[in-house]
């Protein structure tokens, strides 16, 4: 059995997305300072750096063309070499190759480039190298001397620096950046949650303000003291409790409605009792008489049995989920054992009660529904035909399949008064009984069929069969209720055969 979801925080959820990326972003922010902060310390030193080579380049330049061979000409003087390594917290190495690539002056151990004939004279470079495991940043420069020509009469100069002073201005510029960064951060989240905090402000002032209302309050809440983002589902909270009103105030309705049909009947049933008890404690009782108390006694009992039964089929017809337990039902089946079981009902009243459509064996088409409910639909429209069908009329169950359009009619028709058009819509109300008739009944029939009609997605249609009565002369229009339901094939539903 899974865990049930742990409900979560919106104030926390918001925060987490906005400091995530915050604390994700922060790291890469540092890592481009560094790498903006090295390019801005290593530009004055590499200028500093370049000025030194091409100098030197000058100098060897100028002593190349007096035309001596004396290799000490290229070395610098002792005030020179001072001042080149005067930095304290650098050391600064320099060399000297000759046309040849000899060895002429300086630091053998500064590592020599590789020769690229694009590099043209004059033209300074820079390179990171390494001099006894130490990086240093390297300046160099071909220096052709004046009078020489050709591809190889050009002498190399190179001036390397270590790279002490570029790292204590890099850390410098970082610390300057990333050390306010250490107090803005904090801020930043502050801010944030003050923010959040402010903005979450009004739900929490729309829960306090439902929380106080009472359970029988079913009012809309405000929707002009809430933001524009809950809005919507303060609206749709307004039409569920518009929606939840409504069905309370019907259920309401309808019980009250269902308490005043049940008192009379248990009215009647307990004025039998106490006459008749009355009249044999007084010694006035005959038989007669009390066989007549009896049998109001029984009918009294009678209705109230009828009126629970038909509440009871209306609360499984609104019971969606009872609903929903369907299976393919046979509806010329139901409509065929219906008729059966009211035929002696209708003898009673010498009604012609018949069923007119496909056999059992000849249906073809099949409802996807609810077994009870379709059977209790359909008795709730033959027991209302009978009720107001008078002795000697005719009362007929169609049941008509449509292959074609996958469509089952049901078809309900009597002889009766007929329904006038301005009250078809208010037969279908619970406890509605059309004036004018005498007839005895709970009012729940019709209410019930279209409940169960609703249910099975279609709609119950009412009108006049315009039938004429074998008395000459005489016409009446009846009443006709007709239920289209949707309908699959029987062949679409068997299993194909094994060959």
């Amino acid at each position: 059995m899974s865990a049930a979801p742990q409900p979560r925080s919106l104030f926390g959820e918001i925060l987490d997305w906005m400091l995530a990326p915050l604390l994700l972003i922060w790291p890469i922010s540092v890592a481009l300072t560094w790498l903006v902060a090295q390019g801005i310390s290593a530009r004055p030193y590499d200028r500093e750096l370049g000025e030194m080579a091409r100098n030197l380049g000058l100098q060897v330049a100028t002593e190349s063309a007096r035309g001596t061979q004396n290799k000490a000409r290229y070395a610098l003087s002792a005030e020179a070499a001072a001042l080149l390594r005067a930095d304290e917290s650098d050391t600064v190495y320099y060399q000297v190759l000759g046309l040849r690539g000899e060895y002429l002056s300086g630091d053998q151990a500064l590592p020599v480039p590789q020769a690229d004939a694009s590099i043209q004279p004059w033209d300074l470079q820079f390179r990171d190298d390494e001099i006894s495991g130490e990086s240093v940043r390297v300046a160099y420069l071909w220096v052709a001397p004046e009078g020489q020509t050709g591809a190889n009469r050009t002498m190399l100069v190179q001036v390397a620096e270590t790279l002490g002073k570029r790292s204590r201005l890099t850390n410098e510029i970082i610390k300057g950046v990333i050390l306010p960064q250490f107090v803005i951060l904090p801020l930043a989240v502050l801010l944030v949650w003050l923010a959040l905090a402010r903005g979450i402000a009004p739900l929490n002032e729309l829960q306090r303000r439902i929380r106080r209302r009472e359970s029988s309050d079913l009012s809309p809440i405000d929707e002009g003291r809430v933001p524009d983002e809950v809005a919507p589902l303060v609206r749709a909270i307004n039409d569920l409790l518009a929606r939840l009103d409504q069905s309370i105030s019907s259920q309401k309705h309808f019980l009250a409605d269902a308490a005043h049909q049940l008192k009379t009947p248990l009215a009647g049933l307990r004025t039998q009792a106490e006459f008749a008890q009355r009249e044999i404690d007084e010694g006035r009782s005959s038989p007669s008489e009390l066989k007549r108390s009896l049998q109001q006694i029984a009918l009294s009992s009678q209705r109230a049995a009828h009126m629970v039964n038909q509440l009871l089929a209306m609360a499984r017809a609104e019971d969606k989920e009872h609903a929903a337990r369907r299976s393919m039902v046979n509806l010329s089946g139901l409509a065929i054992e219906t008729v059966r079981d009211f035929v002696p009902r209708a003898m009673e009243k010498r009604i012609d009660l018949g069923y007119e459509g496909a056999e059992i064996a000849a249906s073809q088409l099949r409802v996807l529904g609810h077994p009870l409910l379709i059977r209790e639909l359909i008795r709730n429209l033959v027991d209302n035909a009978l009720l107001y069908t008078p002795n000697g009329g005719t009362v007929t169950v169609r049941v008509v399949e449509d292959p074609f359009g996958q469509v089952v009619v049901l078809q309900v028709e009597d002889s009766g008064p007929g329904i006038p058009e301005s009250e078809r819509e208010k037969v279908f109300q619970p406890f509605y009984r059309a004036l004018g008739t005498e007839v005895d009944g709970s009012g729940l029939g019709l209410a019930i069929v279209r409940e169960i009609a609703q249910q099975h997605g279609t709609e119950v249609t009412l009108d006049d069969t315009r039938e004429r009565r074998p008395s000459p002369g005489h016409e009446t229009p009846g009443a006709r209720f007709t239920i289209r339901f949707q309908a699959q094939s029987q062949q679409a539903l068997s299993p194909p055969a094994q060959e």
